[in-house]
């Protein structure tokens, strides 16, 4: 190198620091365990206010852990559900239940349901899980899910998830928009 470029560079790296360790930083937090038990046992107390939304718990379609969901209100394409099934509708938004008490996640459906209603999307995710329970009952929150997916008036069908998107402990649903920006339903 010859002076000029040497000065160059010099003036170029002033203030860098060296790294002093080679591990990267992923981004991804680690779980707060004392919060996750807060979590945990707030799910299993049971609030005594009742918020009137439409949905139903009064005949609950049990399902097992393992079973598919699939389901579509009248009207909606079969191609349409076929792509749904395949997973080639992406789904733009993504809801995660595990661990709610089941009153916890009908408030929180509902209100992602109304979230992705202003915000105008097609498609999104909810995962249930599978809660494959010791005592041989069938998994609370699937079977609640399931129920009240077809009873909410924004849902179109839905249908059991691709193995890499939570295969049986998730649904892909469709949901219906309104006709902004010339895009129809």
């Amino acid at each position: 190198m010859q002076d000029d470029d040497l000065s160059l560079f010099k003036s170029a790296v002033h203030g860098v620091k060296q790294i002093k360790h080679d591990r990267a930083d992923t981004g991804k937090p680690r779980a707060d365990r004392q919060r996750l038990n807060t979590l945990r046992q707030a799910a299993t107390v049971r609030t005594e206010s009742i918020k009137v939304d439409g949905l139903s718990d009064q005949f609950v379609i049990d399902v097992g852990a393992e079973d598919e969901l699939y389901w579509a209100r009248d009207g909606v394409q079969d191609g349409q559900m076929r792509k749904l099934k395949a997973g080639q509708v992406p789904f733009e938004g993504s809801l995660d239940l595990h661990g709610m008490s089941v009153e916890k996640a009908r408030e929180i459906l509902w209100d992602f349901f109304a979230e992705a209603a202003r915000m105008e999307v097609r498609c999104a995710r909810v995962t249930h899980g599978k809660a494959v329970r010791t005592d041989g009952k069938r998994p609370m929150i699937k079977s609640h899910v399931n129920t009240w997916l077809r009873q909410h008036p924004q849902v179109l069908g839905f249908t059991s998830c691709l193995p890499k998107h939570g295969g049986t402990g998730a649904v892909y649903i469709l949901l219906k928009r309104t006709m902004l920006d010339g895009r129809d339903e």
